[in-house]
């Protein structure tokens, strides 16, 4: 007997040392919380939905839409955004949301810019386009009076150099507007042929404007013309204050669910408000591991588990209650109690899953983020719930620590 006993008491605390070891050093010395991915309403940037607009030659097609929604994410990918959201809505409709963006406006320039290149002749007829351009790229150049400037050099494929050619030979002493989107950025004067075909388009004031006009045409051209419809700019400011107000009232609503279970249900309160912190700091490890993006709304369905968390302790701690005040021992009561609450806390977490996994399929951005982060919350809840309370219950009982029925709800016969 004393036996058996040590050893429920050496799994206690052997548990008991688990909880704390995880929940202090990813809760507080090695935080997940600061790892984790943010979306742009915690730590601020960009949202825009950006509508195709037909005309005459680019009418709204599919084929249009997917290579637009394309080269909108290699000009993201090109400014090193971290974590973007960049999806369709409905048939004319993509939606782009950058958090972090320290500058709205420039980013908002660089994604919804058509970017179309033309090399044309004092009369305005094209003679090259962007289409034949195979790359670009911002450099600092040092001009004839040692002077270092910013330009774009342009690198064409064949067919490109050659129209180069063709168009500085036989047009020597004139000059060769260079426009981007039908806007003339420079209008140099050929002072001889191109041969090589790989000219520089120069008059920028810095090297990072240089360098966004290098990323517009490396990615491409839209083939559409895209007007951005509702863009909300978000400060870091006001991202880093949902950030604060999250917290306290996360910190304020786990002390007041901690003390109200403590002092409703004792001991079984205590270790399951240890379980639940487990379960939050397990929760957002499992976000951070599969790279989730968190978002208010993801904040929202991590609190409904946390509320479901609770319930499903409350479901089972009351069984066990109905055990004890029947006349029941600690052990009896916990088997009896999680068994016949398992059936009920089971299909209300399956319904609730059901649910998120429609709004999964069904909706788009971050009303996903709220469903993600639901079901896992669910899944994990119901880990800590059923397993991890379960487990430290059952060895305080067989630990016989708990000599008196009080400390499971009032009444009740001694531990065996």
């Amino acid at each position: 007997m004393r036996v058996r006993r040590r050893r429920h008491l050496v799994n206690l605390v052997i548990l008991a040392l688990v909880i704390a070891v995880i929940v202090g050093y990813f809760g507080f010395y090695d935080s997940v919380w600061y790892r984790i991915n943010k979306g742009l309403d915690l730590v601020g940037g960009m949202h825009v939905v950006l509508q195709a607009q037909p005309t005459d030659d680019t009418p709204v097609t599919e084929e249009a839409m997917v290579s637009a929604l394309e080269i909108i994410r290699r000009r993201v990918d090109a400014m090193g955004v971290a974590e973007p959201m960049i999806y369709r809505e409905g048939d004319r409709r993509i939606v782009v949301a950058l958090p972090g963006v320290e500058d709205p406006e420039v980013a908002l320039d660089m994604i919804g810019r058509t970017a179309r290149l033309e090399f044309t002749d004092k009369d305005g007829d094209v003679l090259v386009t962007g289409a034949n351009l195979e790359r670009a790229q911002a450099v600092l150049d040092t001009d004839q009076r040692g002077v270092r400037r910013p330009i774009v050099q342009l690198t064409f494929d064949a067919e490109g150099r050659q129209k180069i050619a063709d168009a500085t030979r036989e047009r020597v002493g004139e000059i060769m507007p260079i426009l981007l989107d039908d806007e003339e950025v420079q209008a140099p004067v050929i002072r001889a042929a191109i041969e090589g075909g790989n000219p520089i388009i120069e008059g920028y004031e810095s090297l990072e404007e240089a360098q966004r006009i290098a990323v517009l045409l490396n990615s491409g051209a839209l083939p559409l013309d895209l007007e951005p419809l509702r863009p909300n700019f978000v400060s870091a400011t006001l991202g880093e204050a949902s950030i604060a107000q999250s917290f306290q009232a996360a910190i304020l609503g786990f002390a007041a669910v901690v003390a109200l279970i403590v002092l409703f249900y004792r001991v079984p309160g205590v270790w399951a408000s240890g379980a639940l912190a487990l379960y939050i700091v397990l929760l957002l490890s499992v976000l951070d591991g599969i790279n989730a993006t968190l978002t208010l709304p993801g904040i929202a369905g991590i609190i409904l588990s946390i509320g479901m968390a609770v319930d499903a302790n409350v479901i089972i701690f009351e069984r066990i209650k109905e055990e004890v005040r029947a006349g029941a021992t600690p052990r009896a009561a916990i088997d009896s109690g999680f068994s016949a609450a398992f059936r009920t806390i089971l299909d209300a977490n399956v319904t609730t899953l059901i649910a998120a996994g429609v709004l999964y399929w069904l909706a788009t951005g971050p009303v996903r983020g709220f469903a993600v982060t639901l079901s896992l919350g669910i899944l994990v809840s119901m880990f800590t719930s059923l397993v991890v309370t379960r487990f430290a219950l059952i060895q305080m009982a067989g630990a016989g620590l708990v000599r008196s029925g009080w400390a499971f709800f009032g009444g009740g016969r001694d531990a065996k």
